[in-house]
């Protein structure tokens, strides 16, 4: 029971300082809040929405003997005789009419001065031989984007939109390979009945033909009714909590510096109650103000800004594996200074870094030319790999995946602890 008496005594003292609950609450909300308003939106409102994206289309395919299709189950019921109707079809659709805003032009150097002249962002010059080309199995078909450099959204979008589309349809040319394969025919009027029976076969038992080409849909375990603000905002909270989290882990034990220079810690070692006891407790002070802090900090981001963290299973064993790791964590960095006065220069550089670091995957998180890499460097430190955690549970993902990343943080954990109780223990004895 000492050892709790001890813990909570620190833990009231840690609680009566307004300094530490700024810290420790307000700033990390704080800067959640900026990110938050700089969107210009409130919670839940849903009123995260991008411009339309303007793009001229010149569909100068011919078609060709190799590919005849008529699709009656495209979106829209579009009846496409060329792929390049099919594609100017899709993009034309409503199911991506909140996205873009489609204009035909004529030819190619129309579609060139659209942009040129800033009347669309994005143009798409779909060839003359496009169809022959996609229904060669050894041809290559090639659609031209042509982009105002000066953006990067809405040719991301238009870009994204069409990568989709066409590794949709390259299973259209698988199809064309096995059947013109097993026919053993060079007939190619075996080509658009392929392509039709293949088209249709693939949209007819899906309820929105579209989803089947374009497949847009929220993250694993978000809801429909959640705003992109609030899945934008989630991340960079829990980023925030986590690199606070440690920078309290670290000031909180930092507090054994403190007593050990006001000469309080050596008056305690000398009353009947063992050292190891004393120790045990002020350590557990330093676990019950991580955990308290992590704590709040879930549920008032849920109030305030609504942020959904996921299972809770999953979040309380994100969450646990947080505490553990900040506490043990400033408890091994306490115990590598020999005072206070270095503790300030090495918290502020050493917390902020590898704070920063191990947030990498938080503002890559959708970016997939750079997020394996970028990924990769946070796990160096041990709050990417609780960032890691979170975001696991934010995602929906099963449990055991939680699990192990929680594993991965308690070796993290074991090691800080051990080492840095050895050297207290070294110290005071």
């Amino acid at each position: 029971m000492k050892v709790l008496d001890i813990a909570l005594k620190d833990l009231t003292r840690s609680f009566r300082s307004a300094s530490a609950l700024v810290f420790m609450f307000v700033l990390p909300l704080m800067v959640t809040g900026l990110f938050y308003f700089m969107f210009g939106f409130t919670a839940r409102s849903g009123g995260f929405s991008l411009p339309r994206v303007k793009v001229a289309i010149a569909n100068l395919d011919e078609g060709g003997p190799k590919f005849q299709a008529s699709t009656k189950n495209i979106p829209g019921s579009l009846q496409a005789d060329t792929m390049g109707e099919l594609v100017t079809g899709v993009l034309q659709s409503e199911e991506v009419a909140d996205l873009l805003e489609v204009s035909l032009v004529p030819d190619a150097s129309a579609a060139h001065a659209a942009v040129d002249s800033e009347a669309a962002q994005v143009a798409i010059i779909i060839p003359e031989d496009f169809s022959r080309q996609f229904a060669d199995l050894n041809g290559q078909a090639v659609i031209e984007l042509y982009q105002d450099p000066t953006l990067t959204i809405g040719p991301g979008i238009v870009k994204a939109i069409m990568s989709r589309f066409m590794d949709s349809m390259s299973g259209v040319l698988i199809a064309l390979d096995v059947a013109l394969d097993q026919d053993g025919s060079e007939d190619y009027r075996l080509a658009g009945q392929v392509v039709q029976e293949y088209l249709e076969f693939s949209l007819v038992d899906a309820e929105d033909p579209a989803e089947a080409l374009l497949d847009v849909r929220l993250p694993q375990g978000s809801k429909e009714s959640e705003s992109l603000l609030v899945q934008i905002v989630g991340p960079i909270m829990g980023g925030m909590m986590i690199m606070y989290a440690f920078y309290t882990g670290t000031t909180t034990a930092q507090s054994l510096l403190r007593e050990e220079e006001e000469l309080t810690l050596p008056r305690l070692f000398t009353t009947p109650t063992p050292q190891s006891i004393i120790l045990s407790g002020k350590f557990l002070h330093v676990f019950l103000t991580a955990l308290v802090q992590v704590s709040t900090l879930l549920l008032a981001a849920h109030l305030i800004f609504g942020i959904e963290w996921g299972d809770s299973a999953s979040v309380a064993l994100a969450g646990l594996g947080i505490v553990i790791t900040a506490s043990s964590a400033g408890i091994f960095i306490n115990s590598m200074i020999k005072s206070t006065k270095q503790g300030g220069v090495i918290f502020g550089g050493l917390l902020t870094i590898t704070g920063m670091i191990g947030m990498i995957s938080v503002f890559t998180t959708n970016s997939p030319g750079s997020a394996d890499l970028t990924g990769t460097v946070s796990l160096l430190v041990p709050q990417g790999w609780a960032v890691r955690g979170l975001l696991q549970a934010m995602d929906g993902e099963p449990l055991i995946a939680v699990l192990v990343n929680f594993l991965v943080l308690m070796t993290w954990s074991a090691v800080f602890f051990l080492v840095g109780v050895w050297r207290f223990n070294r110290r005071y004895v």
